[in-house]
C-alpha cells in the first residue's frame, strides 16, 4: 500500500436493491489532497461517496482507509473511529432549531462537554454562523445554511471530508469561499473527496481529478492537466462523444 494513498477502492460493486450503480470501481485517492470525482449524471460519483460512508452495502470488492480495511463497517463507525464525515447533497439541517442546536446535534458523538469546547473552533471559520449563532437555521440564507453543514462536519476534526454538490442553489462567491475552506482543510493535512457539477471551478483548486462511467474508472489525472483538455465538458455532460473515449483522449494528451 502506498504510504501516501488514503482512500481505496479495490474492484467495488455496489447499487440499490438489484441495481448495481458501482462495477468493479477501483481508484486511489492521495491523504491531505482534494480528489474531484466526475462524469456524467448515473456515473456512481454520489454512490461511491455513499458506499464508503458506509450508506450503502459493499456487495464485492474492498474498502481501505490508510492501508486498513473499512468494507463493511457501519457510517457511526466510520465517523467515530476513522474520521470520516459526510457532506451530503442538499440541505440536512434542523430548521427549526437554532444553529448553536444544529452544532450540538452535529457533535452528539462526542459528548457535549467536547462538543462546547469546540464549538468556538467552528465559529471561528465561519463569523456569520457566530453572527446569527441563536437564529433558526430554516432562516439562513442557502450560503448560511450550507457552512453550518460543513461546520457541523468539522467539529469531529474528521481526517477525511466527503462532500457531494457542495455548489447547489449557492452564489458563485458563496462557492468561491467553500472551495477555499476545502482548499485551507487540504492544505492542513484533511484528505477531500468531492462531487460538483460545477467542475472548471472544482479543477482550480483539486489536486485530483477521477472519472467515472457506469460505475467504472476510465480517467484519473492531475486536475490542473484536465482542466485544459478540451474534451472536459463532454466527459462531464455525457455528450456526442461517449466518456470513456472523451476520457481516452484525455488520458492520451
Amino acid at each position: 500500500m502506498d504510504a501516501d494513498i488514503a482512500i481505496e477502492f479495490d474492484d467495488v460493486v455496489a447499487g440499490y436493491g438489484d441495481f448495481m450503480i458501482l462495477n468493479n470501481l477501483s481508484l486511489r485517492a492521495r491523504r491531505g489532497k482534494i480528489t474531484l470525482l466526475l462524469g456524467p449524471n448515473g456515473a456512481g460519483k454520489s454512490t461511491a461517496l455513499k458506499t464508503l460512508f458506509g450508506l450503502l452495502s459493499v456487495r464485492s470488492g474492498r474498502i481501505r482507509l490508510d492501508g486498513r480495511d473499512i468494507t463493511g463497517a457501519s457510517a457511526k463507525a466510520l465517523l467515530v473511529e476513522h474520521g470520516i464525515a459526510f457532506v451530503p447533497q442538499g440541505r440536512n439541517l434542523f430548521g427549526q432549531l437554532s444553529v448553536h442546536e444544529n452544532l450540538e446535534l452535529g457533535g452528539i458523538t462526542l459528548g457535549m462537554k467536547t462538543t462546547h469546547e469546540r464549538i468556538p473552533e467552528v465559529l471561528d471559520r465561519f463569523p456569520r454562523l457566530k453572527e446569527r449563532l441563536h437564529s433558526a437555521a430554516a432562516s439562513l440564507s442557502g450560503g448560511e445554511q450550507k457552512q453550518l453543514e460543513v461546520g457541523r462536519a468539522l467539529l469531529l476534526r474528521p481526517k477525511v471530508i466527503l462532500i457531494d454538490e457542495p455548489s447547489i442553489g449557492l452564489s458563485p462567491l458563496v462557492v468561491a469561499d467553500v472551495f477555499r475552506l476545502l482548499r485551507q482543510l487540504a492544505d492542513q493535512g484533511t484528505t477531500v473527496l468531492m462531487v460538483e457539477q460545477n467542475v472548471k471551478s472544482a479543477l482550480k483548486m483539486a489536486d485530483d481529478a477521477i472519472a467515472l462511467e457506469s460505475g467504472r474508472l476510465v480517467l484519473h489525472k492531475a486536475a490542473h492537466e484536465l482542466l485544459a483538455d478540451p474534451h472536459i465538458e463532454r466527459l462531464f455532460l455525457g455528450g456526442a462523444q461517449p466518456a470513456a473515449a472523451a476520457a481516452a483522449a484525455a488520458a492520451r494528451a
